[in-house]
This record gives structure tokens, sequence and C-alpha cells, in this order.
């Protein structure tokens, strides 16, 4: 172990202060699970045609005949067009001279225009969605996968912002800083008055909800002891997640409007303001700051209520100059450095950026599956849930290397295995695009924890938050990848399923760091098999403490 776990093993592992750190966390990642894909729903697209104006006077068999049929691209079968009519004018001219549309006059040969009158919407399922509010459809159905991407950029951002302010000012203050902006902004809107405004504030929602997460995750890594870290950064984060992303469909059942929906999303985020009493600061980054009086003040009180005598000095002498000399500040540019973490930070973006595509892609591809929208985006949700479970238990007894590789390498051949499924064989397609689902969600909470083993504490927020940053690049394609489905149903799954198996063979490159101590500073990292270089010698925390002590002495 470290020099800190050795100096904090005093506390135990599983006291009522680990416990109150544990769950109270775990509690602040539940909003992410529903805010991060509300969009499934808010953004829906019902059937929808152009819409005939009442006041027109056309007979009912010309009214029933003013929608063209085309082919559909999945299924063939000939569907009335959702973005052109018949004109009108010509259609009042065969209704006011008692003409039969199919009998007197050939449809084939009546000239079509646009919905120049806006369209009408299936409201069967949704009372009203953005598409229905701003009809973004036909020549502005671009503006949909947009919308989601905006909210991505956002997520870019905030993983870029929050990283190094949680490194610099702490994580417990990016925290609930950050859980402030999302709440507050996704109350925000709630009133937006066009599709305008609506993602300029989802692009600031993604900010803050990003942040959170990050925040919240290196906190909890770094306060709680190895084994119920393992816990915490694989099954627990990601179970609360899920448990959000679950209640998603539940709301969205209920709340068929698309601002209630919203409103009634938002309304749990108030109740989190207490839990700044109840979440210390992490004294692991309070000590790497030189903060140690601070970082012993929440040891002490822990040990309070652990009922727990603390020693009378927690951190030697020698350990504090240790910490003093690591002080030194970092940024997003140390990640690229030296060979060693440039190589890791590399290969993690790759992989990260892969699963993100894959993960968020088969999220928001819920709502086009066959059957009940609800019912789809509960069972994908539902999927997340064992895989949250596998990941702990692959990561409490398994090489993380061989977990990562295995569980991507699967999730790209059952997506790829799909387009092999006939087309009437809609609930077997279903269930291997569950499974591509849940062995990527089980590799997208392994990645987390796996990043976070390899960094050091000087840089894990950052580093972690770079990780985070360069997915999502995936993420804002990904929306993209389901509008493929418009030329082709299986390409989205054919991108998918070869990139996530070709990720998962370059995951193997990654250092093993399965029963290693967390470092916690740059040169106490693990090396990178690939670097053709010798990797230079490391120094213990030992050999280092003796050598402080022998310039102190040659100082006397």
């Amino acid at each position: 172990m470290t020099d800190y776990e050795t100096a904090t093993a005093f506390l135990g592992e599983w006291g009522r202060f680990q416990q109150q750190v544990f769950y109270l966390l775990c509690l602040s990642i539940i909003p992410n699970g529903f805010a991060g894909l509300s969009i499934v729903f808010v953004a829906d697209t019902p059937p929808h045609r152009c819409l005939i104006p009442t006041h027109i006077n056309l007979t009912a068999a010309w009214k029933n005949s003013s929608i063209p049929l085309e082919e559909d691209h999945h299924s063939g079968a000939l569907v009335p067009s959702k973005c052109s009519r018949y004109k009108l004018e010509d259609l009042l001219s065969f209704s006011d001279r008692g003409l039969l549309p199919g009998v007197d006059v050939n449809l084939s040969n009546v000239a079509t225009e646009g919905c120049l009158d806006g369209w009408e919407y299936d409201r069967s399922v949704y009372i009203s969605t953005i598409v229905t509010e701003w009809d973004l459809v036909c020549d502005d159905r671009w503006r949909n996968p947009l919308t989601s991407s905006l909210f991505f950029f956002g997520v870019l951002t905030g993983s870029f912002v929050s990283g190094q302010l949680s490194d610099r000012y702490g994580r417990k203050k990016v925290l609930f800083a950050t859980m402030a902006v999302q709440t507050v902004f996704t109350f925000i809107q709630v009133f937006s008055p066009s599709w305008t405004v609506f993602c300029a504030v989802f692009f600031v929602v993604g900010m803050g909800q990003i942040s959170n997460y990050v925040a919240a995750f290196v906190l909890g890594t770094e306060i709680l002891s190895p084994r119920v870290r393992t816990i915490f950064s694989t099954a627990g984060v990601c179970l609360f997640f899920g448990v959000g992303y679950l209640l998603l469909p539940l709301f969205a059942f209920f709340i068929r409007d698309w601002r209630m929906l919203l409103l009634g999303l938002t309304l749990p985020g108030f109740l989190y303001v207490p839990l700044w009493w109840y979440i210390p600061e992490s004294p692991r980054w309070l000590l790497s700051q030189g903060r140690v009086e601070e970082a012993e003040d929440i040891l002490r009180d822990a040990a309070k209520r652990n009922k727990i005598e603390p020693p009378a000095v927690i951190f030697d002498p020698l350990q504090k100059e240790l910490q003093s000399e690591n002080m030194k500040a970092h940024n997003i540019c140390d990640l690229l450095r030296s060979p060693n973490i440039r190589w890791i930070s590399i290969t993690l973006w790759l992989v990260w950026n892969t699963l993100t595509i894959a993960y968020f892609a088969l999220s928001l591809n819920t709502s086009n599956l066959h059957g009940n929208a609800y019912f789809n985006c509960f069972l994908s949700a539902l999927v997340e849930m064992p895989a949250y479970t596998l990941s702990w238990v692959m990561f409490r007894w398994c090489s993380r290397r061989l977990s990562l590789f295995s569980t991507l390498f699967m999730g790209g051949v059952f997506l790829l295995l799909i387009q092999l499924i006939p087309g009437d064989m809609i609930y077997v397609a279903i269930t291997l695009e569950m499974m591509g689902k849940f062995a990527v969600t089980t590799a997208f909470a392994i990645v987390y924890a796996y990043t976070a083993e390899l960094y050091p504490t000087v840089l894990r927020n950052t580093a972690v938050g770079a990780c985070s940053m360069a997915s999502r690049i995936g993420s804002i394609i990904a929306p993209y990848f389901i509008y493929l489905r418009s030329y082709s149903v299986s390409l989205p799954y054919i991108l998918m399923g070869s990139l996530t198996a070709m990720s998962g063979l370059l995951s193997l490159l990654l250092p093993e760091s399965y029963g290693m101590p967390l470092p916690d500073t740059i040169t106490h990292m693990q090396h990178f098999p690939g670097c053709c270089r010798k990797a230079p010698y490391t120094l213990t925390h030992t050999e280092e403490k003796e050598n402080i002590a022998k310039r102190n002495k040659e100082k006397d």
C-alpha cells in the first residue's frame, strides 16, 4: 500500500464514516442517470403528416387521399408521406367538380408540395416533445440529432474545465457547484421559448452533468479504502446511475409533456443541498496540496464517527515534506509530457471514444426499436444493472486489461451479428442489441475505475476528465450514427460493432493495475508495455523518504 493508505489504515474499511461517504456520493449520481438520457423522450419524433387546414372545403374522399404514398425504407411497404402532400389547389378543383381520387383522377399525375401549413402529429404517445413544438421534421430534421450533439459538446467542455478546477480547487467544491449548475439550468430549460434557447441551455446542462459525475467518482475513489473503492468505482456509482436511468421511463410514462417532464426531473436536484455538510473534501487531495492540517482534521473527525482513537501523529514529518515536494501544480499538458503517460493517455482516449459512441448510440436508439418506447428504454436501463454487478465481480477478481478487452470485443461481436438476422425476427435482433448494450455497459464501468487506478493523485481528476472529454467526440457523433438508420438499418450496427471490437484489441496495450496501489505521483505510474524504450527506474516511497532524510542530514 502507499504511505497514505498505511497512515489511514487505522480508520478501518467499512465504518460509519465510509458508509456515509459511499452512499451519499452514490445518491448524488442518480440525477445524472435521468438527466443525461432524458432527450430520448424530450426529443422523440412521433408519427406525423402534412396538416390539411380545417377551413379547406374538401370532400371526405379527397381529404383521405390528400397525402401521397411512398415506400418505407425499413419495411418496403407503402406509407403516407411525412413531408409532402398533393397540391391543395388541384385537390380543391377536383373536389368541386365531383371527381373521385383513383377513379376519375390518376393520383400519380397530381403535383405535390411541401407541408406549407405545418404538420399534424400523432398524440397517442406524447402530448408534446420539442419536435412537435418546433416542427423539427423533414427539412429541419437535422436539428434533432444536433440537439443531442450540443448537449455532448457541453459535456466535452465540462470534462475539460471541471477536471482541472477540481485538481486545483478541490473535489467537493466542484462537485456541489456543478450539481447546482445542472439543476438550475435544467429548470431554466423548462421555459425555453425556442429551439435555439433550448440548445444553448442544454449545452450548460451538459457541462454540469459530467462534471458532477467525475468529481463524485474521484472523491469516492480517493477517500475510500482499496476494497471498498473497488465496489464504489464499479458497482456503486454505476448502479445508482442505473437507478436514475430506470426512473427516466417511469417519469416519462406518467408525464407526457416535455416541459413538465424536465420540471419533474429537476426537482430532486434541490434535495441535495444538505449533503454539503455531510460529504468531506478528499484528505488525499488536501495532502497533495500541502494542506496537511486540514487533511488530519477530516481523518480525526472520521475516526470519531467510527468510534476509533486516532494516533497522535497521522502523517509523519518526512511524509509531509515528501508531499510538499510533490505539490507542484499540474495541468492537462502533463498527460502528454513523458512517453509513458502519453501512450497510456492516447490509448485510453481512443478506447473511451469508441465506448461512448456505442453506449450512447444504443441508449438513444431505444425509441426507434420495435414496440413500446417506454418499455424499450426501461429494458435498456434494466440490462445495465447486471452489467454493473458483473463489472464489480470482474474488477474484484480479474485482470483489468483482460476484463476490458473481453467485454469490448464481445460487445462488438453482438452488434455485428444483428445485420445477419432476418427482418421478420425482430425480437432476436432486439435481444442481440441488448446483449451488446450489456457488454458495452460492463466495459464502460470497468474503464472508469481502470482509468482512475492508472493515473496518480496529482493528476487523477484531470486525467479522468480528459478521458471523458476525449470520449465526447464519440458522444457528439453518436446521434448521427442513429441518423444513419434513414439510409440503412444495419449500417449503424456495422460501424459500432467494428469500432468496439477493434478498441477491445487496442486495450490489450494498456498496463495492468490489478493488485497495485494507487499512484500518488507521475513517477509511481505503471509503465506502458508497448513503449519501445526501457522505462526509467521508479523510486519507492521508502527510498524517496530516505533520500529526503539524507539531504536534510547533509544540510545539518
